[in-house]
């Protein structure tokens, strides 16, 4: 019993990291997870760590522990939005496809999400939540969450890095990365798109009998859905970077906020 009660501050940082990185990390912090199971695998998971790493450790018991618990429940907030930053860019390229295929308008209710989402962005995330499933990603995101005790331990200096703009920087950089990726991932879509209004251009200058606002939105419709059907196969590939990306982007950041031991 004493071994527990010494160990139990050092528990309670270790489960306020790992509960906070499942509130918004990818798959987890969705409404189809229970939140018994959220609060049920941080128990599990905070106990096995403070069994490897918590054991002989000693952390202040003062009014500083408000600070500690502040840095745990930041470092797995960090960690679990940049991970669900780069997974947006799937929306987002979704997104920008509907607004030049024309199904802006037709926004869908996400019950993953509670919220509007595009439609073909809707769809392409469902496909990489599959794949996602499917390669172990959810595996990954635990070892994350495990390993980065080894990266930031419970003594570090977060606030100082914190301070000197490192990872603000950082984030910058990754908002724009993943806005990249998105506008990447739609880029073959919105050039198909880009050319079919320039044929309906010419089309309105050579035959203005012809509405060219009846005819252009079917036309761009269907030639959306065929480019969509064509670049099917290559979504594995394209999901499968940017999983590699995002758990790269994880690892940077804990090089960012601490170091290997």
């Amino acid at each position: 019993m004493n071994i527990v009660l010494q160990n139990f501050p050092v528990f309670l940082l270790i489960f306020c990291r790992i509960t906070s990185f499942f509130v918004v990390a990818p798959i987890f912090s969705t409404r189809g997870v229970p939140n018994i199971f959220k609060v049920g695998i941080s128990a599990m998971l905070s106990i096995m760590i403070t069994l490897i790493y918590g054991i002989n450790q000693k952390v202040p018991t003062d009014v500083s522990y408000v600070l500690l618990v502040a840095r745990e429940v930041l470092i797995g907030l960090l960690l679990g939005f940049v991970a669900y930053l780069i997974f947006t860019a799937i929306q987002t390229a979704g997104a920008l496809i509907d607004f030049q295929v024309g199904f802006a308008m037709a926004t869908v209710y996400d019950p993953m999400t509670g919220a509007s989402v595009p439609v073909t962005g809707n769809f392409k995330f469902a496909i990489a939540i599959l794949l996602f499933l499917t390669m172990n990603g959810h595996h990954y995101l635990l070892d994350a969450i495990v390993y980065s005790y080894d990266w930031v331990p419970l003594q570090n200096d977060f606030f100082t890095k914190l301070y000197g703009g490192s990872i603000s920087s950082f984030l910058i950089r990754t908002f724009a990365d993943s806005f990249m990726l998105a506008f990447q991932m739609s880029a073959p879509i919105v050039v198909a798109m880009f050319l079919t209004d320039v044929g309906l251009g010419f089309l309105a200058k050579t035959a203005p009998q012809f509405n060219i606002f009846v005819i252009g939105v079917p036309l761009k419709i269907i030639v959306g859905l065929a480019m969509l059907m064509l670049l099917f196969p290559s979504f594995a590939y394209i999901f499968e970077r940017l999983f590699a990306i995002m758990f790269q982007s994880m690892q940077d950041l804990l090089g960012i906020i601490g170091h290997r031991r």
